[in-house]
C-alpha cells in the first residue's frame, strides 16, 4: 500500500473511495464503492484480464479473494476510527461456485471490533445475494 493511503488513516474513518484510492491492485481490478446510508457494496466489473480458466470461462480465484480482502479493507475505513491501515492476520475464504464473467458484488460484516483485532466477514455475489460465489472470513490487526 502507499504511503498516501498510510496518511488518510488518522484517528477518523474516511471515504472508502479513499482507501480504494490507495491500493494498486484495487485500481487495477477496477474496483469501486457504493455507499446507502451506512451499508458499503463493493462492486468489481467484469474484464476478460479477470478470467482465470478461459476453458469455462470462470474469474480467477486470486481475484475473487482480493475482491473480498478489498472489500474488507473499505468497510474498516469506513466504520472505525484507526491509527494505521488495517493489516490481515488471517485470511479464509470459502470458494462456493465459479465466478462467471459477469459483474461481481461483496458486502463486509464487522463482526466484531476490538481494540487490536477486527473480525470481518465478507460475502461475494454476482445474480443473486443469497446464492454467494464465495466467502471471506479475516482477521486484522487494527491497533
Amino acid at each position: 500500500m502507499s504511503e498516501d493511503l498510510s496518511k488518510l488513516a488518522r484517528k477518523e474513518s474516511c471515504h472508502p473511495a479513499q482507501v480504494l484510492a490507495g491500493i494498486p491492485f484495487a485500481q487495477y481490478l477496477g474496483v469501486y464503492v457504493e455507499l446507502a446510508g451506512d451499508e458499503l457494496t463493493a462492486h468489481l466489473p467484469f474484464q476478460d484480464k479477470l478470467i482465470g480458466n478461459p476453458m469455462i470461462p470462470a474469474l480467477h480465484g486470486g481475484v475473487i479473494g482480493a475482491f473480498m480482502e478489498i472489500t474488507a479493507m473499505a468497510q474498516l475505513a469506513f466504520s472505525e476510527k484507526f491509527d494505521h491501515i488495517p493489516k490481515p492476520i488471517d485470511v479464509t475464504i470459502q470458494y462456493l461456485r465459479s465466478g462467471k464473467p459477469v459483474h461481481t458484488y461483496a458486502r463486509a460484516v464487522l463482526n466484531r471490533v476490538g481494540r487490536t483485532v477486527a473480525n470481518v466477514e465478507v460475502s461475494a455475489w454476482q445474480d443473486q445475494k443469497h446464492h454467494p460465489i464465495a466467502t471471506l472470513q479475516a482477521h486484522f490487526l487494527i491497533g
